[in-house]
């Protein structure tokens, strides 16, 4: 007589976080951040409210940990699509020219603000944050500062090659061409484009070069 295994409970849990993660995205991309509800993703997922606030506290760290999520699927698939470990692919390239491997990485920045996937929920997070500082604090924690810290292990790497100043800051001259890009991508101060990502890369370069 065949023995009858106890369900995987993980497995289980793990199916409705995904569910729950994909509807949160979902809804945020139909509806707006406003109208999405708890109640809605819940529904949407096919789980119980309660099973949501069992892991988050409000529908804003839903969309964040989906966001974050989201992001990691997509850098996990691009890195198997070029055969490389994921933190290689996460990681800016250094081949040697910090200016072209800056526009590439800004240019992809572009791409990625520009395509609705994105754009839609990180705008909600956004909106959210400037009114919510708990959540605004979680953003730049999990999704911004990771990604920063990139930034500025290349920059470091070109201080030791003498691309850059010694003396300069990594964390603070990121800024220079980072920001500009956050304004206009938030406020809508001008075009978003490859164009405008590569200016800023050589009008910041050649404030930043050896003197």
């Amino acid at each position: 007589m065949a023995t009858k295994t106890a369900p995987d409970s993980s497995r289980r849990s793990e199916r409705s976080r995904r569910a729950i993660y994909d509807a949160a995205l979902a809804l945020i991309s139909e509806a707006g951040y406003a109208k999405t509800t708890i109640e809605g993703i819940a529904a949407r997922a096919g789980v119980g409210k309660q099973t949501i606030y069992r892991w988050w506290s409000s529908k804003a760290e839903v969309l964040l940990e989906a966001f974050v999520d989201l992001g990691e699927r997509n850098m996990a698939a691009a890195a198997e699509a070029a055969g490389v470990d994921p933190d290689e692919a996460r990681a800016i390239p250094d081949t040697g020219d910090l200016a072209a491997d800056l526009k590439d990485v800004l240019r992809a920045t572009v791409d990625e603000l520009k395509d609705p996937q994105f754009e839609i929920p990180y705008r909600a997070l956004a909106a959210e944050g400037i009114i919510n500082r708990d959540l605004s604090a979680r953003v730049v924690e999990q999704l911004l500062e990771p990604g920063l810290q990139l930034y500025v292990a290349r920059l470091r790497a070109a201080q030791k090659t003498g691309e850059l100043r010694a003396d300069l800051d990594p964390r603070i001259a990121l800024e220079l061409f980072i920001s500009p890009i956050a304004q206009r991508w938030l406020q809508g101060t001008g075009e978003l484009t490859h164009t405008y990502a590569d200016t800023l890369v050589e009008y910041s370069l050649g404030g930043l070069a050896p003197r």
